[in-house]
């Protein structure tokens, strides 16, 4: 978890000063709306069933229910920017494995669902689609938006990693073990421009976990940092390329205590990627 805190510092290693927004905590109501009222008000009354606990990961206390609430508002709040400059990074989210009514994998509220269907709702977009780059599938996002004509979700991710029962997106791509830069890159090709002129969105939303990596504690791909890199500058081209604003969340990234920074450092240099800044 303190991968979070320690991406300012890894910015401030690398000499980057972003432009930081603070967002606030999404209204619960909007959470409502695609979450069960009743995990809703469990999560925010520190009720939540001890099971359903277990299944996130951690204890849901009222700090983290106040995180998954600013987690929420902080891709709503990039997706908001990102309409008016064409790119804004959130520095938390892509909670894709939170399903209707119960949190999971360390995910306790769908950001990027509740963020679609509030820009949506209120006219900031007309179609939405959701590329998640994550290792793993983002199997809440899929059963959150599922059977909606206005959202495209599309997953690329670990065919035999977590989770196993794996939900139905507008589109999976499921990739083999160990697979490297060059399968990877070529199945994006594959995917990607097909889905976007079928589909033919006004804003994406981007799933940027970088625990695709090799050194990842929790994927079973094998991409380089060079690999992600080429990943994350094909998405902003191919957005640039497509005249589309894109938002992005940090996602998955797993690594032992003595990591955690080079982790920082992964994720802070997607967001360079995706922002068109130079590695320094």
């Amino acid at each position: 978890m303190n991968k979070y805190g320690l991406l300012i510092t890894a910015f401030e290693q690398m000499r980057i000063a972003p432009h930081m927004q603070m967002p606030g905590p999404m209204d619960a109501g909007w959470i409502a709306a695609v979450h069960s009222p009743d995990y809703v008000e469990a999560v925010l009354t520190q009720t939540v069933d001890p099971q359903i606990q277990r299944r996130i990961g951690f204890p849901v206390t009222e700090r983290v229910a106040r995180r998954s609430r600013l987690a929420v508002g902080g891709t709503y709040l990039a997706a908001r920017l990102a309409l008016d400059t064409g790119f804004a990074a959130n520095g938390a989210g892509g909670s894709h494995h939170a399903l209707p009514d119960s949190g999971a994998g360390y995910c306790v509220f769908n950001d990027l669902a509740v963020a679609a269907n509030r820009l949506l709702a209120e006219g900031h977009a007309r179609r939405i689609m959701v590329i998640d780059m994550d290792v793993h599938q983002g199997d809440g996002t899929a059963v959150c938006l599922a059977g909606r004509t206005d959202v495209f979700t599309l997953s690329f991710h670990a065919e035999r990693n977590f989770p196993v029962r794996k939900a139905r997106s507008s589109l999976d791509v499921s990739l083999p073990d160990r697979l490297g830069d060059t399968g990877y890159l070529a199945a994006m090709d594959s995917h990607l421009p097909a889905a976007l002129d079928s589909f033919r969105p006004d804003l994406i939303l981007y799933q940027a976990g970088v625990d695709p990596h090799e050194d990842d504690r929790l994927g079973r791909l094998s991409l380089t940092d060079a690999g992600l890199q080429a990943r994350d500058a094909y998405i902003r081209d191919m957005c640039i390329g497509a005249g589309l604003p894109f938002a992005s969340t940090m996602g998955g990234g797993y690594g032992r205590d003595d990591e955690r920074l080079e982790l920082a450092h992964r994720h802070a240099r997607s967001m360079m990627v995706l922002a068109g800044l130079p590695m320094p």
